[in-house]
């Protein structure tokens, strides 16, 4: 047991670092209570520049998450570190290069579109839906093993990990993805829309749409014929809104 106990020490220090990250992240892309975000902070700097090092910035969180996620990449990985430790690490990494691309990020304040009165209150509300919905998506499946917990935790009772199975409640009876759906929508809800802030939003839903093609290759090749049917009755990431949806129309 004793041995086991570093494990979780470090656990929840990565879970402690993807906290600070993810409220953090709050902050930066709705300019709230932060010393800098996405449109305020850093020196000044020519658009080309800001450009590229926002670009590099995304660039780098996107080959991160994306090849630590695959499942060749896990049985290489934990032949280098402890299975215990393999979702912590991912976790812990993603969050640094989150504060990285807090710490770095180069605001471009040209304004694209500027919204006030009623309808940017509404904006702002949809803003911090699209957070709730992330946020409450990941406790309705298992947030403590998404972030690595209780992959720490089983091993210090002397327990086996038990095997995943397929979990689609709530939120996931009406989208395939609705913590991807809750960041495109907290992504893109803004009152004043900046060409930094929409750079932003640009990149990180195209990822999002990519990332989420490896991960659904993924989940078909963890769960099968029971997954592809899920993909035929619910929807990636928009609500089906009029009935079902016609054959041959794409997913």
């Amino acid at each position: 047991m004793f041995a086991r106990l570093p494990i979780l020490f470090y656990a929840i220090v990565s879970y402690a670092v993807f906290t600070v990250s993810t409220f953090y992240a709050m902050g930066f892309v709705g300019n709230f209570l932060v010393p800098k975000s996405i449109d305020v902070g850093g020196g000044p700097t020519n658009v080309s520049e800001a450009i590229v090092v926002d670009l590099l910035l995304l660039g780098l969180f996107a080959v991160q998450h994306t090849v630590m996620a695959r499942p060749a990449f896990k049985r290489w990985w934990t032949k280098v570190i402890p299975v215990t430790c393999e979702r912590s690490t991912y976790v812990l990494l993603s969050s640094l290069i989150l504060l990285l691309i807090f710490w770095q990020w180069r605001p471009i304040p040209m304004s694209i579109w500027r919204i006030d009165g009623v309808a940017a209150g509404l904006l702002i509300g949809v803003y911090w839906l699209g957070w709730i919905i992330a946020f409450s998506s990941t406790f309705m499946i298992d947030h403590f093993d998404l972030f690595g917990l209780r992959q720490a935790f089983f091993p210090l009772r002397g327990a086996e990990m038990p095997g995943q199975s397929l979990k689609m409640p709530l939120l996931y009876k009406f989208v395939r993805h609705p913590l991807m759906l809750g960041f495109v929508i907290a992504f893109w809800a803004t009152p004043d829309m900046t060409a930094g802030h929409l750079l932003f939003a640009v990149m990180t839903t195209a990822y999002i749409l990519v990332g989420l093609q490896f991960e659904e290759r993924d989940l078909i090749a963890q769960f099968g014929a029971t997954y592809q049917e899920y993909r035929r009755r619910v929807p990636m990431l928009m609500p089906r809104i009029f009935g079902r949806r016609r054959a041959g129309a794409p997913r």
